[in-house]
């Protein structure tokens, strides 16, 4: 398939466009930053499908240089290159929302860091739980459990269950006492935001998804970004997700998103993502001191390694490619990888989607990873 390239120049709305000003955790300039280059961007997106992705879209915006671009095929049925505004599954970039109203409420002072989550949610923990503070719960340092082990992204499992409907409190596992204890390591898993969700719900008296909206989707006018619920569609313009089989490619797009829910579940666009970013990193969202905890990486081990320490704050995880520090979520359901990242001064924003053709892969696929080094490297 031929890649279909866009050049773009676009002018953020006035209502975000505002001036960056970002705290001491990332403040740092992005010096060494290379010059975008355009042909290597094209270049990693060329060639789609393969073997191991369908298509692709990405969106880099910034005064360090501006690209979006587009190839692949949006369904077996339409094989034009996808829409540059073309919809798709997020998956843990839902984090990134839940964080944002957690730590509203918390500059509301209706949410407290400190205090313990079972204060909060009695009847969700019984007594004599060991005490987690809310804040071990945004930086994935609770050591919490959840009742689903088995491996969601496993085809077999997926196709079986991809349509089940999974009530939002049928996740947290206290049968089981904290895989270690809270604060001293972190381990990165779907149940500290699903636990957050419920949070949220307690303590607002409103569905999470309300919440999400009234604070984040519609001040900033993001017409391509929704809370799905139970619904197994994709509405609007989207790429198809598939999975390789012996019997051929199975479109895996329609699935039922209530078992990721607070953690993984929603659905967006490059430029609402890219909205996101810029609104987040500018302070529109959030105070500064909440939102210094969004970029706070904790002192701690990475549970089970012996060497590795934590990189992943709440929820945005810290990479230094090339001397320069990127600041990145990234997100991923069957039939869709995808990531949004910034250097601190919101000068190169890079968003994109994939689609692999096999879920559960040990690593992102390739064009994925050619993608972030040709913006943030130029290699």
């Amino acid at each position: 398939m031929t890649v279909s390239p866009r050049t773009v120049a676009v002018a953020l709305a006035a209502a975000i466009a505002v001036a960056a000003s970002p705290g001491p955790a990332r403040a740092e300039a992005a010096a060494g930053l290379p010059p975008l280059d355009g042909d290597r961007l094209a270049a990693a997106i060329a060639g789609l499908p393969n073997g191991e992705a369908s298509a692709a879209l990405v969106q880099v915006r910034g005064s360090a240089g501006e690209w979006a671009g587009t190839s692949g095929i949006t369904s077996l049925h339409d094989p034009a290159p996808p829409r540059a505004d073309s919809r798709f599954r997020v998956g843990s970039i839902t984090k990134v929302f839940t964080a944002v109203v957690v730590l509203q409420l918390v500059a509301e002072h209706r949410i407290d860091l400190e205090k313990p989550v079972e204060c909060y949610l009695p009847r969700e923990f019984p007594k004599g739980y060991p005490a987690i503070p809310v804040r071990d719960l945004l930086d994935f340092t609770s050591g919490l459990n959840s009742v689903f082990n088995v491996d969601t992204k496993d085809p077999e499992w997926f196709l079986e269950h991809r349509f089940d409907h999974v009530p939002h409190d049928a996740h947290l596992d206290t049968s089981r006492w904290p895989s270690f204890a809270p604060g001293s390591a972190q381990r990165y898993a779907d149940i500290d935001y699903l636990v957050l969700g419920l949070l949220v719900e307690r303590v607002t008296g409103h569905s999470w998804a309300s919440e999400v909206h009234r604070r984040i989707i519609d001040p900033l006018h993001l017409a391509g970004t929704s809370t799905p619920a139970d619904d197994p569609r994709i509405p609007g313009p989207h790429v198809h997700g598939y999975e390789a089989a012996d019997e051929g490619w199975i479109d895996i797009s329609a699935a039922n998103p209530s078992l990721q829910w607070s953690a993984a579940s929603m659905i967006s666009t490059a430029p609402d993502l890219d909205r996101v970013l810029v609104a987040l990193f500018g302070g529109r969202l959030l105070p500064p001191a909440e939102l210094e905890e969004m970029f706070t990486i904790p002192d701690v081990p990475v549970f089970g390694s012996a060497t590795k320490r934590a990189d992943i704050g709440a929820p945005f995880t810290r990479t230094v490619l090339n001397g320069v520090t990127i600041w990145a979520k990234s997100g991923d359901r069957p039939g869709y990888n995808n990531a949004m990242a910034s250097t601190g001064d919101l000068s190169r924003r890079l968003v994109y989607s994939v689609n692999p053709l096999h879920m559960g892969a040990p690593e992102s696929p390739a064009v994925s990873r050619a993608v972030v080094n040709a913006t943030f490297t130029g290699l």
